[in-house]
């Protein structure tokens, strides 16, 4: 009766099915009145989850976080109840501060990925990129390192400088987590900083392939590019860094606690980078 209220009246529905109105008016508020509860204590669970996933969840990854709690739920309720409650994710967007400084003479490496971005295995492919972070202190620069395989950042540095040892710092810390063999392709923009002499022998001298975007062709380093979308979206736009330090701690704390060991990434089925490596160990 309640599905074809639309269509038909209460009264005839009730002839026919042989119910009466005050019957069916007091199922009715009753039905109400447990939804209502239910919902209510749905709503609890879904803010815990909100907020211990530092309020990036839109109603898409906590119905999957639920799902994965054993609590059966559709996604449209999931949607109104976050609604109701005015549990809305943290996104935003932000003016692009220009990091890259391709107006050089320096040799540039050929584009080897050619926005191949799918890959089998481990320590294939990473690739990297540099943007600004604000503090109170000034600008400041961070470069990562992503293992394409997994989206996990592998290695990064952050500095008050863009000089190339920021560079040569991430690339350390990555050598010494990953070890790669020799073959891997490393992928960047043709910024000054790559380019440069001491870049590139350190490339060679571990054995790895250097590849290059286009000139002005963002979207040939795109996976590099969207964990800084990320990072700022969920993280740096909504927080006052004080300075190099203060910076330092609380990107770590994203990267290596949330964004490489917790955070659903769609790209790898909704598990996380070190999740997906387990997953798919020999």
């Amino acid at each position: 009766m309640e599905n074809c209220s639309g269509e038909f009246s209460i009264e005839a529905m009730s002839q026919i099915f042989k119910v009466s109105k005050s019957g069916y008016y007091d199922w009715s508020k009753r039905s109400f009145s447990i939804r209502k509860q239910k919902d209510a204590e749905l709503a609890i669970v879904i803010e815990k989850i909100f907020y211990q996933f530092h309020r990036v969840y839109g109603s898409d990854r906590i119905h999957r976080e639920l799902r994965k709690r054993q609590i059966r739920i559709s996604r449209k309720r999931v949607e109104r109840i976050m609604a109701e409650n005015k549990l809305y994710s943290i996104y935003n967007s932000k003016k692009k501060v220009k990091t890259t400084d391709s107006n050089h003479d320096l040799p540039v490496s050929p584009n080897l990925l050619n926005r191949n971005f799918e890959v089998a295995q481990p320590n294939q492919v990473w690739v990297s990129d540099i943007t600004y972070i604000p503090s109170d202190a000034g600008w400041l620069y961070l470069c990562q390192i992503k293992d394409l395989y997994s989206r996990k950042i592998v290695g990064w540095s952050i500095a008050d400088h863009m000089r190339t040892e920021m560079l040569l710092d991430a690339l350390s810390m990555a050598v010494k987590l990953r070890n790669p063999a020799e073959g891997l392709i490393f992928h960047s923009d043709r910024g000054v900083q790559y380019c440069s002499n001491i870049f590139r022998e350190a490339l060679q001298e571990l054995g790895i392939i250097s590849s290059m975007s286009r000139k002005g062709n963002c979207w040939d380093n795109a996976p590099a590019e969207s964990f800084f979308a990320t990072l700022k979206c969920e993280l740096i736009y909504h927080i006052k860094l004080i300075n190099l330090d203060d910076a330092r701690q609380k990107i770590f704390q994203y990267i290596e606690f949330f964004y490489n060991r917790i955070r659903m990434h769609s790209s790898l089925g909704y598990i996380s980078p070190v999740m997906y490596e387990l997953k798919n160990a020999a």
